[in-house]
């Protein structure tokens, strides 16, 4: 660990000391990391991210704990029958030989940031003893409050909200098997570690409105650190809102009805039929992050969520490259960051408004532009990776 500080030319006066940190990010949602760890490094610290790639997205991550020969077909088959038989994931061992392997690289950390309750995903028996030892041989360890775990989805069920991504599981039960992967956090295995870890974190750091909601009782909670997004990387796209209009609809399936797709593939159908000879929709399903990237590069507008009030990762990189972004962006959200512009279209779980609100930005294509431009102003302002990246470093710093 190093320290600069300044004196003055009379007596020697600490005025600031500023630590240059061995800092380990564990675990990866939605690009968090790898853009908080892009900023770290601009500043000067030595990062190491550990943890999964997230799925089919496909984040790069430093040390990889994904499952190797459990990803192979006939192994995987086994897998599957082993879990139908005794309700045990098999892929979990390999996790842990694939952390114990590289246990020496995960010890002697100024800080650690875990991105949930859950970051090395093996199964919650595992995940207590693996997070013990990130515990034990490292100075400080920070909870972020960032995706599905306990905390958030008891909140979700437990709330007065109009609607949350549970809402609708909760109208209809014959759902369920889509909300199994958010559900499983109620049971007592997952609120055991929930508990576990949120005793041992020194510090919560929510990641945005959504889930400071939901941990904002917890004793432990610090302000909000917006998420960051990489400018540099995400440069303004200048739009022409002369040719047609592009939509661009992108769908994971496991999350169809949890992201509120159900409402926009209805409300598109609907803008088809009205607006065909002026618009062009794209619509993509489950794609590697990299890909997706490329293919909604030159749309107008980017239909992300119905459920959220402030925005998640997708809408945030949009956002950056002048996209006009169908999410978050309600009045609490607005409050927070002082909005007074227009930055995007605060989207619900109603077909009718998201029609509405389409069929006005086809018909207004020069209040694309403006939203357009403030978006990107929006971010520049609130949620520049080397600016979030400082902020993080003064909140740690503060708790050393």
């Amino acid at each position: 660990m190093f320290k600069s500080f300044a004196c003055n030319s009379k007596n020697i006066n600490l005025t600031k000391i500023q630590f240059l940190m061995r800092i380990l990010l564990l675990g990866e949602y939605s690009n968090f990391h790898n853009t908080l760890k892009a900023g770290l490094e601009k500043n000067g610290h030595e990062v190491l991210l550990a943890g999964r790639k997230d799925g089919f997205k496909g984040y790069s991550v430093d040390i990889d704990f994904d499952p190797v020969l459990f990803s192979k077909t006939l192994f995987r088959k086994i897998k599957n029958l082993l879990f139908i038989i005794f309700k045990f994931d098999i892929s979990s061992l390999e996790i842990v030989y694939i952390f114990y392997r590289n246990r020496k690289q995960l010890k002697g950390f100024d800080i650690v940031q875990l991105v949930n309750e859950y970051p090395i995903k093996s199964t919650p028996f595992f995940e207590q003893i693996l997070l013990n030892y990130i515990f034990k041989h490292n100075k400080k360890v920070i909870l972020s409050a960032c995706g599905e775990d306990t905390t958030y989805i008891n909140y979700l069920l437990r709330s007065e909200l109009s609607h949350h991504i549970l809402t609708p599981y909760l109208k209809n039960k014959k759902l369920k098997s889509y909300f199994e992967p958010s559900l499983k956090y109620l049971n007592p295995s997952y609120k055991k570690l929930s508990e576990f870890v949120i005793k041992n974190v020194a510090h919560i750091i929510p990641g945005d409105f959504d889930y400071e909601m939901a941990y904002c009782n917890k004793n432990k909670v610090s302000p909000l650190i917006p998420f960051p997004v990489h400018t540099e990387k995400n440069k303004m796209i200048t739009l022409n809102a002369e040719d047609k209009i592009k939509i661009f609809h992108g769908i994971s399936r496991n999350n169809y009805y949890k992201k509120g797709n159900d409402h926009f593939d209805q409300a598109l159908k609907q803008i088809q039929k009205k607006y065909n000879h002026k618009i062009e929709i794209i619509q993509v399903e489950s794609i590697p992050y990299k890909e997706y990237l490329k293919l909604y590069k030159d749309c107008h507008i980017l239909l992300d969520q119905t459920y959220v009030y402030d925005q998640g990762y997708n809408a945030l990189e949009a956002m950056a490259q002048g996209k006009v972004v169908f999410s978050g962006f309600s009045n609490e959200f607005k409050s927070h960051y002082n909005v007074t512009k227009k930055i995007g279209i605060h989207a619900t779980p109603n077909v009718e408004e998201i029609v509405k609100n389409l069929s006005w930005l086809i018909e207004n294509p020069n209040e694309i532009i403006e939203i357009s431009k403030n978006a990107r102003e929006y971010i520049e302002t609130h949620h520049d990776y080397i600016k979030v990246a400082k902020t993080y470093e003064d909140a740690w710093n503060s708790q050393l």
